[in-house]
């Protein structure tokens, strides 16, 4: 359930992307994200770093057109959305408070949490995801600057990059767990 709530803002933006315009699109996601900062906040959770940080980059990035450039087109709009998620993923990591440290300090015993491996752990997995939201940057980046490219290419990079850090996120806590015993089980994405 918290994967889903996590990306879907993001889901709901590239699908919306297909069928209407990135003003809609974006508003709509950035809606999404302030529902699942109420969803925390309701049930006494912290507001989460990257539902908050994504709603102001998607609420930026709807301001900018309904404001400034409303003929931004569908590369720069999945462009910016991109390096949003890199700034507020590697900014958490530069503030010394990995996005998903969040989500796991509240699904752990203190125990768990406490460990040395535990923070280490999080900033690897923040890492998969920084590295692949560059991943998804950079190929909306070349699709920019050489038109020629089907435009398939770049959604298969973004497809592989995201279900890339997803799969990560599964894995490394039981690979962890494998490697440095069972209190390694309560990482974020652990079963």
């Amino acid at each position: 359930m918290a994967i889903f709530l996590i990306l879907a803002p993001y889901g709901a933006y590239s699908c919306l992307m297909l069928v209407t315009s990135a003003l809609v699109s974006v508003f709509a996601a950035a809606a999404i994200c302030l529902a699942t900062v109420a969803i925390d906040v309701a049930r006494g959770r912290s507001v989460k770093v990257l539902a908050a940080g994504s709603a102001i980059v998607f609420a930026a990035i709807g301001l900018y057109l309904a404001l400034i450039d409303p003929a931004l087109g569908p590369l720069g709009v999945k462009l910016s959305v991109d390096l949003g998620i890199f700034v507020i993923s590697l900014g958490s990591m530069l503030l010394r408070r990995p996005f998903t440290l969040q989500y796991a300090l509240e699904t752990v015993p203190a125990e768990t949490a406490a460990m040395p491996g535990f923070l280490t752990a999080n900033y690897v997995i923040t890492g998969a995801w920084t590295a692949a939201a560059l991943l998804m940057a950079a190929a909306n980046l070349v699709l920019l600057y050489v038109p020629g490219l089907p435009l398939w290419s770049s959604l298969a990079v973004a497809f592989a990059a995201r279900n890339s850090a997803i799969y990560f996120t599964k894995w490394y806590p039981e690979y962890r767990q494998i490697k440095y015993g069972t209190a390694a089980r309560a990482l974020p994405g652990a079963r």
